[in-house]
């Protein structure tokens, strides 16, 4: 894996905006896989400020919690209309989320893989990490699931996303449709970000050389073009 370290999690953010921005120069038309939560939020941030050209280009979310509409405020679907999909000027057609109130949960992630499929799949796939490993909904465990699925969340990542609920971890739900490591892994360049002392040991596992679903992240060091982009207290165990 290619590391770069930023002084701060702002030089982070800046460092996969720039990344994003100058996929979308060379490539109007590409591709991207986006996730959301805190890490993403200076990302985005820094993305609208840089002004990319997103008129010709497709966007897959890696996840969304099950039982919450698109409506409601709390969605993945609502955050990345809030932070991104609102200051840019992607076409709507062009934006892919998993509906978290689909009724057949099923049928939904393999309606979902046909799109990413059908789009020709995932040219860069921006992911975060969580402190347990995991990224997307992948959560540690006995085995993996390889494409986009129903995951049951960890009670360490239903805390990690309780802001959202009012800081409840009891409101959070208990289960989310998450892309899979094998969609994961078929994105033909991967780019992670990671920021903050709480990430440090997950990403220190990750990169230990041992592969195993009890961290999913390790998964990654499989992959050809990952690009790990971490701040200095991300990188302490380094």
């Amino acid at each position: 894996m290619n590391v770069r370290t930023f002084r701060d999690s702002a030089g982070a953010a800046r460092a996969v905006a720039r990344i994003i921005a100058r996929r979308l120069e060379r490539y109007p038309a590409s591709v991207l896989g986006l996730p959301t939560g805190r890490t993403a939020e200076p990302v985005y941030e820094a993305l609208v400020q840089l002004r990319p050209d997103f008129s010709r280009a497709h966007t897959f979310n890696l996840d969304e919690f099950l039982g919450l509409p698109s409506g409601d405020a709390r969605s993945f679907h609502a955050f990345m209309h809030r932070h991104l999909f609102s200051r840019v000027n992607v076409p709507a057609r062009h934006v892919h989320f998993l509906d978290g109130a689909a009724k057949d949960p099923d049928a939904e992630c393999a309606r979902f893989e046909r799109a990413i499929a059908a789009a020709g799949g995932i040219d860069l796939l921006v992911l975060g990490i969580g402190g347990n490993g995991h990224v997307g909904f992948n959560e540690p465990g006995a085995a993996l699931v390889l494409r986009t699925h129903r995951a049951r969340l960890t009670l360490a990542t239903r805390r990690a996303n309780a802001g959202p609920f009012g800081g409840r971890v009891t409101s959070v739900p208990r289960e989310a449709l998450s892309m899979g490591m094998g969609t994961i892994l078929a994105a033909r360049a991967i780019v992670l970000v990671a920021t903050g002392r709480s990430k440090a040991a997950a990403i220190r596992r990750m990169l230990d050389g041992r592969i195993t679903p009890a961290l999913p992240a390790s998964f990654l060091q499989l992959h050809p073009d990952v690009r790990l982009v971490l701040d200095r207290a991300a990188a302490e165990r380094l």
